[in-house]
């Protein structure tokens, strides 16, 4: 927390610091609430006018042992009255509900930072669960935190008193306890919070009096306990004018599909199987049926994407989604959309692999998988989004490319930026790109032919059914223009070749890269996906010391956009900062024959502010 003054409140007697931005992170026991208590902060925060980026943090097991280390649930927002790029590295204010939370996150909380703790759950046993041998908040251990022991589950249980829940009931409102002192604390409306309450619990008088209750009693606990002595004031930010929503990765890209289907004309249809972290898309356009919306849970994942290309061949918007794993068994299908030259959006939410691997953290380790991962010469175009609000965008763009050129479009998101929100500006219909995609509705006897090629060698599209225009399309090689089906050897190679240019020409029909700083110097940082937010910032606080390094970030990633490889010759330097062992790196050296150097992480988590800032050092420093 950056301090810039400190005055007295004579209603409150107590300072009130302003402070220009915080991290803050609540965790606890994943039946705690602790996602549902961060989502709600940053949504008044969002209201309030602060930027914000988040990173919920999930535990792999569905329901680990209460207490316990492998079970610990987290949530960290960064806020504040100047951009946000990334959720911050260190946090300045750490809630924990139990001994297990604390100890699992307390490695990252700042030397004077604020450590709250439900004073209550540091029992014998969850001492013992959380393998501390003695308990911290007496050993003197934590003497270099502001510590504040607070018995929350006690001061819960007293203000939701009477309303008739049995123990278990009163408990689980702790979380709002929590919630409604971080508000105090942070100067955050309560309104927000109370208005969801309304809402989600309409029908249950009984646990909507008990959560406003705790809510308020956590409140009013900041403002009379004389164990806290000063809150925070955050500034709101300066952002462009416009009307604004907290959105996270997986929404906007369900809200970028639909705006893709009404700006095409052409009705959605997402088939998916659920799998953690992209099934909430799913979820999201199940509830979008007065958009015209057509969702399909599969039973499996070549079910889910062979619903999707069937309804592309019916003459819908086909789309469908995965992660990890499911993207290895929509291969097949994937080679099927490229033979049949169908328009086709297959969005992978990447997680920590290989197999099962890590189903709840982030990684970006599915580049080759994408690019090249199927059988044969099968040409796919390959985007990525590179911020939760950026996933709109770059849904919308993955189906123009696929409605335009007639073929299947892989977007890249992530469970970073899928999981993570941040304030997005709701877009004017006018400023988004026109996607004008007619069927082909002229007869057979005005030369329909199935493979027959326009300026962009797409093929037309054609629904079936429409007189005149019978055609067979499928799997197995077909004959240029007439679409039969065809082995001469030398039809097959133009066939390749052809799929292959019409991929290489979307380089036409997308934009140039951008490079942020000089465009040319000592080096290059090359970005894509969810890293960009630490790259800016990195790169930009580097700038301002005067540091000779620049920064790119690719959001089209096959092809690549025409004027890459000019801009890489002009570095002396390039690193390229990836969570996988170097993937984009080898691609970039491979094509481009440039001395490309990578930074690498693969634990589960997205790069730090100075993780990247310092390897931009080393590679200056470096001969």
């Amino acid at each position: 927390m950056t301090s810039t003054a400190s005055t007295d409140v004579a209603k409150i007697k107590k300072q009130i610091e302003e402070i220009t931005r915080a991290t803050v992170r609540f965790a606890g026991d994943s039946g705690d609430g602790m996602q549902l208590v961060g989502d709600q902060f940053t949504t008044s925060s969002v209201i309030f006018g602060n930027d914000v980026a988040t990173l919920p943090d999930y535990p792999a097991e569905i329901r680990a042992p209460a207490g316990s280390l492998a079970g610990v649930s987290g949530f960290q927002i960064h806020f504040g009255g100047t951009e946000i790029y990334t959720p911050g590295d260190k946090v300045d204010a750490l809630f924990a509900m139990n001994p297990a939370a604390m100890k699992v996150n307390l490695g990252d909380l700042e030397k004077g930072g604020l450590l709250v703790v439900n004073k209550d759950a540091f029992t014998k046993e969850n001492l013992e669960k959380a393998a501390y041998e003695s308990n911290p908040l007496e050993d003197g251990r934590l003497k270099e935190y502001k510590v504040l022991a607070i018995p929350i589950t006690t001061l819960n249980r007293e203000a939701v008193e009477g309303l008739g829940l049995d123990r278990k009931a009163m408990d689980r409102c702790k979380n709002f306890f929590t919630l409604g002192l971080a508000f105090w604390l942070y100067d955050r409306p309560l309104e927000p919070t109370l208005n969801w309450l309304q809402q989600k619990f309409a029908k249950k008088p009984d646990i909507l009096e008990a959560n406003t209750r705790s809510l308020k009693a956590g409140y009013h606990f900041g403002e009379t306990s004389e164990l806290i002595v000063n809150a925070y004031k955050v500034h709101k930010a300066k952002i462009a004018p416009g009307t604004y929503r907290k959105v996270n990765g997986n929404e906007a890209t369900a809200i970028g599909l639909i705006a893709a289907s009404l700006l095409s004309g052409k009705p959605l249809f997402y088939g998916s199987y659920p799998i953690t972290p992209a099934s909430d898309i799913l979820h999201y356009l199940s509830e979008k049926k007065e958009y015209g919306v057509i969702t399909f849970q599969a039973e499996d994942e070549i079910a889910a994407v062979c619903g999707a290309i069937g309804a592309a061949f019916g003459g819908a918007l086909g789309t469908t989604g995965t992660s990890g794993p499911g993207m290895a068994l929509k291969t097949e299908g994937i080679g099927l959309a490229v033979m049949t030259e169908l328009p086709l959006v297959i969005i992978n939410v990447q997680r920590g692999g290989p197999s099962t691997g890590l189903p709840t953290k982030t990684e970006q380790a599915d580049l080759f998988q994408a690019i090249l991962g199927r059988n044969g010469e099968c040409p796919v175009p390959v985007l990525a989004s590179a911020t939760p609000a950026d996933c709109f965008h770059m849904a919308v763009e993955a189906c123009r490319i696929a409605l335009q050129f007639m073929t299947p479009v892989i977007l890249l998101t992530d469970g970073y930026i899928a999981n993570g929100a941040e304030p997005w500006r709701i877009p004017a219909l006018e400023e988004l790109p026109p996607i004008d995609v007619p069927y082909w509705t002229q007869t057979g006897s005005n030369g329909f032919k199935p493979y027959l090629r326009n300026e962009r060698l797409a093929r037309p599209w054609a629904v079936p059914g429409t007189p005149g225009l019978e055609h067979r399309i499928g799997g197995l090689e077909k004959q240029h223009i007439t679409g039969n089906v065809s082995y001469d050897p030398q039809n097959h190679e133009y066939m390749v070749r052809l799929r292959d240019e019409k991929v290489n020409g979307i380089q036409e029909d997308i934009p140039l890269v951008e490079v942020n700083g000089g465009d040319s110097g000592e080096l290059l940082v090359v970005g894509w996906g969810g890293t960009y937010g630490a790259i800016m910032t990195a790169v930009e606080q580097l700038q301002e010391e005067n540091k000779p390094v620049s920064s790119i970030h690719l959001r089209y990633l096959n092809p690549f956009p025409k004027n890459l490889g000019t801009i890489l010759s002009r570095f002396k330097k390039i690193l390229v900062p990836e969570l996988n062992l170097g993937q984009l790196r080898y691609v970039l050296r491979s094509k481009y024959l440039v001395d490309a150097a990578g930074f690498n992480k693969v634990q589960g988590k997205p790069f730090q502010v100075n993780e990247i800032k310092q390897a931009i050092l080393d590679a200056l420093e470096a001969e």
